[in-house]
């Protein structure tokens, strides 16, 4: 269960323990750095390094069942709630441990990485990289919690998962937004610096990364770059930008638990699963452009219908341009009741928000050859 507020002894208990849980964590990523040589750095295969280092038993330990064995009987929002604000907790103590050996001397050494022998990391740079590294698998780890406890489907070893994976937990969106909301954190003194430092050239030192380290890289450099504000801005940051990325990605999964959980529902309902796809794919296809939802929505259907009922439907899977006429003969050649075909057009026409004219007009002719029928 989740526990109850605590008093100061049991806070002050549960700061050391995360404190230690920190330091052992740095102690191990020290290890991987060491191993780390500068090209790795400057050509970002440091990230591939990290996540199969991150990746690998941790998936194999953590499931639904390491879950419930630790909060049981808890809905998954308010598990996922806890994760966030604890790995929150051990980014701001992380932060406050790497700035205090933080120096000018680091982001100047970034600049001449590429001078550096292939098989040399500077020292400075290491220092810098144990705090990336942190950062960096502490947010891959709690995006892959979140995706456990919403029991949306990863498989590590897939490339497609992972690649979604990296991108919900590094979103290129949550790094434009960094500037912000780091200058609304920090104390108003401070901002103007700030706002200085994200247009002077250190940050030109990241240009040379791949895409995702490029932008990992150049959300830390800011920690290390501004004079006497170096402890509290790291702590403020870790803190912020951990915490943005895990409410992004609850926010990602837990939609599509949402949609998964319709189409379950749909397809556990229905009497007529095969019309059910045409239906749902002839309301999808009342727009011109096909909404992420609704795309999601279909690709669960299928998936469901197939494995609940054995239908697997070639002629909709091969179909380019859906003929209404198709759907319409398909519905008055099926006797009986056809009042969940509503339902279903009702639902996808829902799912990614308010019903349009379009949609409107389809689920209206629907309505008439359901009656008819």
């Amino acid at each position: 269960m989740i526990e109850a507020p605590m008093d100061a002894a049991e806070s002050e208990r549960a700061d050391d323990a995360d404190r230690e849980v920190v330091e052992q964590e740095r102690a191990e990523l020290k290890a991987f750095v060491k191993k780390l040589s500068a090209d790795d750095i400057k050509s970002g295969n440091w990230f591939t390094k990290l996540m199969a280092q991150a990746m690998s038993s941790y998936t194999e330990k953590v499931d639904w069942r390491y879950f419930q064995e630790r909060y049981e009987g808890v809905p998954a929002d308010a598990i996922v709630d806890q994760r966030i604000k604890m790995a929150a907790r051990y980014a701001a103590l992380e932060g406050g441990l790497s700035a205090g050996a933080y120096t000018a001397a680091v982001a100047a050494t970034l600049g001449s990485l590429g001078g550096a022998s292939p098989a040399t990391v500077p020292a400075a740079v290491a220092t810098m990289m144990v705090d990336v590294a942190f950062i960096t698998r502490l947010q891959i780890r709690l995006a892959y919690d979140i995706t456990v406890l919403y029991r949306v489907p990863i498989d590590p070893s897939d490339p497609d998962d992972m690649w979604k994976l990296i991108r919900v937990a590094f979103t290129i969106k949550g790094g434009e937004v960094v500037r912000e909301g780091v200058i609304k954190a920090v104390p108003a003194v401070m901002r103007p610096v700030i706002k200085r430092f994200y247009s002077k050239t250190v940050l030109t030192a990241a240009k040379g990364l791949p895409v995702v380290g490029k932008h990992l890289l150049q959300r830390n450099v800011i920690k290390i770059g501004i004079p006497l504000v170096g402890v509290p801005l790291a702590v403020v940051l870790n803190r912020y930008t951990t915490l943005l990325a895990g409410r992004h990605a609850q926010a990602v999964f837990r939609n599509e638990a949402r949609v998964m959980e319709i189409a379950e529902n749909l397809t556990k309902r229905s009497r007529h699963p095969q019309l059910m796809l045409w239906v749902a794919w002839l309301v999808i296809r009342a727009n011109r452009n096909i909404a992420d939802d609704e795309a999601l929505l279909m690709r669960h259907l299928v998936k469901d219908v197939r494995e609940r009922h054995q239908v697997v439907d070639e002629q909709l899977a091969r179909l380019v341009d859906i003929d209404p006429a198709e759907v319409w003969r398909r519905i008055d050649a099926e006797p009986g009741d056809l009042t969940d075909l509503l339902d279903v057009a009702d639902r996808v026409a829902t799912v990614d928000g308010a019903v349009n004219s379009r949609e409107k007009a389809v689920i209206s002719e629907l309505r008439d050859h359901c009656c008819r029928a």
